[in-house]
């Protein structure tokens, strides 16, 4: 065996969910190894579509201006039946949400979160399998073998399986991966086409046979490059598989199969018979048979092993949600491991994280599933509704044993993703700010709504042009409990008569609500303290905001004193 190296984590798998987690690990401070067992980054256009929350999570990452400069926007879909437009679905978001949808290229994907990791000093070691592990209650051993042939035995405090859907880490847990296969093949491309249908938007087109199923398929998603789209369509016989599929021996059939690729001229038949205009296929730059499984994992880690994405769940891609759910998995995932890494955790904080994540997962796989089947026009939801939820906005974390019950009351509840909001306006920055401005490369964000915080139990005084003991008194008992690992943040209605920094030290940053815009979104009609957690989610609402409730709620996932 070669030396022996020790690190905090090791993820396993280096597409856009195992990169999540060592960006996110590695701007928190933890030591990651990141491995993949290919030599390169693959360059195919496999996941495109870019939801609005992955945006979001992008932004706090600090890297969501270089997604934006590489993608283009999805600003809709034309779906069609028999060559004849059905209907036309817009893209729109509500005003207050900051990203709308956007097709990005995988490899584009990949390189951007390769490129940001470089710049904490990680690089990915490709090439680099992970064969085996075992865990015990210090750490987990994990075996490596190198490009050479060499292998490596590191020492980590935990591994995070992100290694897709034959993930050598689900077996080596022993997790079950329930499911089944679809009957159909289909063929992937990414071409160039001359038709004249608008930028932006994608296409479904469709033909019925005698039953009223879809016999012919064609989907077009747009990507970066004039004409240039990643398209998708039903398998000819002639590259029908008469062999199982790669990875079939552990019996999940699922994605590229890249010893069968269909040419230029099989995409040019299918166009011929469903684009919904005359046109030509160019420019091809790659294509591939795949095949697509739905499957779902027992439970998402035992001990200190831990799966997300593929690893944990495969679907079929309608809607684009699999890689931004697998995205999101790594996000909330990698914050918690970065407090039980310092000592700072509350012991049951990592087991939220299949309290939270497995039921996301078994709501995006049923839904998958069932709009592959009958299509997304068949969900019962107003459109509205769809919408936000295809985009991911509607994920939720209420129940968690990490958040405070969510109780009764409009606007967003514990458990509930923080919305943004416009018009934030301090006294040095001459543009008014949004309130992700705000979170943005932050942790844990105590957010003080009003001046008379505390006042309900005497803690605090009324409004004035001086805040009262309850800010600071909120903000100290939000620091004492996390050791430090709390920032305060305060929101002062547009008619308080308090400027600039308030508390009695006036050393608490604070920005008028000058729009109004964060007291509507967030149903603040009195003074609340909101404790917004590292994902965006919100940890708990306080009104009335005691230091008791407060620490509390802190208990449920730091660390009695904070720290270790």
């Amino acid at each position: 065996m070669a030396h022996t190296w020790t690190t905090d984590v090791l993820v396993a798998g280096a597409g856009p969910v195992g990169l999540t987690a060592a960006v996110e690990l590695r701007r928190r401070g933890v030591s990651c190894r990141i491995v993949d067992r290919l030599p390169a980054r693959l360059p195919f256009a496999k996941a495109v579509g870019i939801q609005p929350r992955t945006l979001e999570v992008w932004d706090r990452m600090g890297l969501v201006r270089a997604a934006l400069d590489a993608a283009v926007p999805m600003r809709g879909q034309f779906i069609y039946l028999g060559g004849v437009e059905q209907i036309r679905i817009d893209f729109a978001m509500p005003p207050e949400v900051p990203y709308g949808f956007a097709a990005l290229p995988q490899y584009e994907t990949e390189r951007i979160l390769d490129e940001h990791l470089a710049r904490f000093g990680t690089a990915v070691e490709r090439g680099t399998e992970l064969v085996s592990f075992d865990q015990d209650a210090d750490g987990v051993t994990c075996r490596l073998k190198s490009p050479s042939g060499a292998e490596e035995e590191v020492r980590t405090r935990f591994l995070v399986g992100c290694d897709g859907a034959h993930s050598t880490v689900r077996k080596g847990l022993g997790l079950s991966y329930e499911g089944g296969a679809f009957p159909e093949e289909y063929m992937l491309a990414d071409v160039r086409v001359d038709w004249d249908l608008p930028d932006g938007y994608g296409v479904r087109a469709m033909h019925l046979d005698g039953d009223g199923k879809v016999d012919d398929l064609l989907v077009c998603i747009p990507l970066p490059g004039r004409g240039r789209y990643r398209m998708s369509m039903m398998v000819p016989p002639e590259l029908s598989a008469a062999r199982p599929a790669e990875g079939a021996s552990d019996g999940v059939t699922h994605g590229l199969q890249t010893d069968r690729a269909p040419g230029l001229a099989d995409i040019q038949t299918v166009l011929d018979r469903l684009s919904p205009r005359p046109t030509t296929a160019c420019d091809i730059r790659w294509a591939s048979v795949f095949r697509i499984s739905h499957r779902i994992v027992d439970r998402y880690g035992d001990g200190r092993v831990f799966v997300a994405g593929d690893a944990a769940h495969i679907h079929p891609p309608t809607g684009a949600q699999g890689m931004n759910t697998g995205v999101q998995d790594a996000y909330n995932l990698a914050w918690k491991l970065s407090l039980a890494v310092e000592g700072a955790a509350h012991p049951a904080l990592l087991a939220s994280y299949d309290a939270e994540r497995r039921p996301v997962g078994e709501e995006v796989v049923g839904r998958t599933v069932r709009h592959a089947a009958r299509g997304v026009e068949s969900d019962p939801e107003d459109a509205a509704t769809l919408m936000m939820r295809e985009a991911q906005l509607l994920v939720a974390y209420r129940g968690s044993p990490v958040v405070d019950p969510p109780g009764e009351g409009p606007g967003p509840r514990p458990g509930d993703r923080a919305p943004d909001c416009r018009g934030l306006t301090g006294q040095i920055a001459a543009y008014p700010l949004r309130l992700y401005d705000l979170l943005r490369d932050r942790g844990h964000v105590l957010l003080l709504y009003g001046t008379e915080i505390g006042a309900e139990t005497g803690t605090g005084t009324s409004t004035g042009s001086e805040s009262g003991t309850g800010l600071d008194e909120l903000a100290r008992t939000a620091r004492e409990s996390s050791g430090g690992r709390v920032e305060t943040c305060v929101i002062l209605p547009a008619d308080s008569r308090t400027d600039g920094p308030v508390g009695d030290a006036g050393v608490l940053p604070a920005y008028r609500d000058a729009a109004g815009e964060f007291a509507r979104l967030y149903a603040a009609d009195q003074p609340t303290a909101f404790v917004i957690r590292p994902d965006g989610y919100l940890g708990a609402r306080l009104s009335p905001a005691t230091p008791q409730a407060l620490t509390a709620h802190l208990a449920t996932v730091f660390a009695a004193d904070g720290t270790a």
